[in-house]
């Protein structure tokens, strides 16, 4: 499958504060800017190109006195550079709130910088977290060595793609520091007069997702809910649940969309993650009906003519199917009523990326490239 790249993607809002980089983190062509946007306000975006592993998105609302950080980086370098590109707005109003919209490392594990800060999360993310250590990452990267030297290509390429998703990060001196608070539910923050609303509409990506409202702004910090022109990925779900969140997207009063991956976006980016979910979970079911192992879905439809004319084919990191794949699935054997699930283990978290990995290597044209490049060549 070919999946050529989406053009140069137009954002209204001014980047006013550009890192200036000529490629992404895994060295392609960057579709949009990377740095700080200013949303109007006194509310402002990190955006990272091109969305795909660890290149997050985050926010920030400045009061007069005190600001709000939506999310830290993956490490302590990008989020040392984020910190300091907001110095010049946050010098006068300090950053004294950080809220972690879920468990994922590369959404929490820069905390160690704003460690006096009240960090908040929702209850069910709080508790996910104790299970997303800095070091697994690091054993995830030694695993990736161990099979590159096996003398089979099959592993070469998994310990290939294993190697290459942690290569642009540095986890080595991350100290775990995780948030302190958890609310369930919904929670009100007030700076100064500004009301924000943080929506626990979990479990979806993860068990214990949060999105970020500015209803005077009508600005929304989606966090992990949306991924634009990324694949997105779900680790927990139902698939039913996460729908449901779009659907609730679509109907909120809000103009200025934060994705936690990829570009700002509007009610149309809404409806194309929404679309995804659809196609996959009717063509995954299609399958299940009939006998067939995630592993062989996953395949098959990303090998398919149906899915290479589907806009999200030309998404970054489409092999990321694997791990939805086995995900419904989990939820197909519990049935209609399954909602939140335990969290996968760590070995069958490798065993599903081993398989994600071996799909990479079939999706040669897919970016990121780096992911995907043959073993003599790396």
């Amino acid at each position: 499958m070919s999946a050529p790249a989406p053009a140069k993607y137009k954002i209204k809002h001014p980047c006013i504060l550009p890192t200036e980089r000529p490629k992404t983190r895994y060295g392609e062509s960057p579709f949009y800017e990377e740095g700080l946007y200013d949303l109007g306000n006194q509310i402002y975006a990190w955006l990272v190109p091109n969305g795909s592993w660890g290149e997050a998105n985050a926010g920030l609302i400045v009061g007069q006195q005190r600001s709000l950080l939506v999310d830290t980086l993956w490490d302590l370098k990008y989020t040392s550079e984020m910190l300091d590109a907001m110095q010049n707005l946050t010098i006068m109003a300090p950053i004294e709130i950080v809220v972690n919209t879920h468990a994922d490392g590369d959404h929490f594990w820069g905390n160690q910088l704003l460690h006096q800060a009240r960090r908040i999360t929702s209850a069910a993310a709080l508790k996910e977290m104790s299970h997303h250590h800095p070091r697994q990452m690091r054993l995830f990267h030694s695993l990736g060595r161990i099979f590159s030297l096996l003398p089979f290509r099959n592993a070469r390429n998994v310990g290939h793609w294993f190697r290459q998703m942690g290569a642009p990060y540095d986890f080595t001196d991350i100290i775990f520091t995780p948030a302190k608070e958890s609310f369930k539910k919904r929670m009100s923050v007030v700076l100064d007069n500004r009301r924000i609303e943080l929506m626990d509409v979990g479990p979806a990506h993860t068990l214990g997702d949060v999105m970020v409202y500015i209803p005077d702004s009508k600005v929304l910090f989606a966090s992990d809910i949306l991924f634009i022109n990324s694949t997105p990925v779900m680790w927990a779900g139902p698939v039913a649940n996460w729908i449901r969140v779009l659907d609730q997207i679509l109907a909120m009063d809000v103009e200025t969309i934060v994705p936690g991956h990829g570009p700002i976006t509007q009610k149309n980016g809404v409806q194309l993650v929404k679309d995804y979910w659809i196609y996959v979970s009717r063509e995954a079911h299609r399958r299940f009906a009939v006998g067939m192992g995630p592993k062989k879905v996953a395949f098959d439809i990303a090998l398919s003519q149906d899915f290479s004319r589907q806009v999200f084919a030309e998404w970054d990191s489409p092999e990321r199917l694997m791990t939805n794949c086995y995900v419904l699935y989990r939820h197909y054997k519990r049935g209609a009523k399954s909602r939140a699930l335990k969290p996968l283990k760590p070995l069958q978290i490798v065993n599903i990326m081993r398989h994600q990995a071996a799909l990479a290597h079939s999706l040669k044209e897919a970016r990121p490239q780096v992911m995907r490049r043959k073993i003599e060549n790396s």
